[in-house]
């Protein structure tokens, strides 16, 4: 198989466990809904998030400099700065496609991730204006979480910008999308240097040890038989 052509087909697949496993939720769970699957520890809460990250919203951080923005239009800049974020992991995915090492496996777990959580905030907003009335049109979808490791919760203090004074886990809630993009940044953030040795390496080995070339042989005079020359004698003595 085309090696640019499997990594989106991963991408692809990221895409698609995340959608169902929203679509799950979505449609069979009421907002703030939980289901205990490990006790206390392992949960299914059924969240959305209205922003980027643990909930923060353009228009919070609009106001950290003094500014103001509604939340109408932050929601509108965060989606199409993230679209445009997908469309940029996508073409470094392609490029990166041949690369000599695990590396390109890793961007398509970005990609699929990225792209998972743009279809909540690009087409929830119109596909469940319905069910969920706040939300509403294109670009103004909310992100749908529901994976919670409950570890340990408190109050986050009151001198933390944007999140003071707030309840928050320790682990926060999360989906595959999230999920898929955590392991692909880690992992390379990790072993950047491995992949990039690694590949580095398999380039200089290709180069290094060239075809070896099929020398021709050199073209000896041609000897005169040892008939021809006895002939030669017996005629000089005639």
């Amino acid at each position: 198989m085309n090696s640019k052509r499997k990594y989106f087909l991963i991408a692809l697949g990221v895409v698609l466990l995340d959608q169902s496993s929203k679509l799950v939720v979505k449609l069979n769970m009421d907002l703030h809904q939980e289901i205990r699957l490990l006790g206390d520890f392992f949960k299914i809460h059924f969240i959305e998030n209205p922003g980027a990250a643990f909930g923060v919203t353009i228009a919070n951080l609009f106001s950290l400099v003094g500014g103001e923005m509604s939340e109408w239009t932050g929601k509108m800049i965060l989606s199409i700065f993230s679209i445009l974020a997908v469309c940029a992991i996508a073409v470094v995915l392609y490029r990166m496609a041949n690369h000599k090492s695990a590396l390109p496996l890793f961007i398509a777990l970005i990609l699929g991730g990225a792209l998972g959580n743009i279809i909540d905030r690009t087409f929830y907003g119109i596909w469940f204006e319905s069910i969920n009335a706040y939300e509403g049109g294109l670009l103004h979808g909310r992100v749908v979480d529901m994976f919670y490791f409950d570890l340990w919760k408190g109050f986050v203090p009151h001198w933390v910008p944007l999140l003071g004074g707030k309840p928050m886990a320790l682990w926060p809630i999360f989906n595959i999308a999230d999920a898929a993009i955590t392991i692909g940044i880690v992992v390379i953030l990790l072993f950047q240097g491995r992949f990039f040795k690694k590949h580095d390496e398999k380039i200089t080995s290709s180069t290094s040890d060239p075809k070896p070339t099929i020398q021709p042989s050199p073209i000896e005079p041609p000897t005169e038989s040892p008939s021809s020359e006895t002939d030669s004698n017996s005629g000089s003595e005639r």
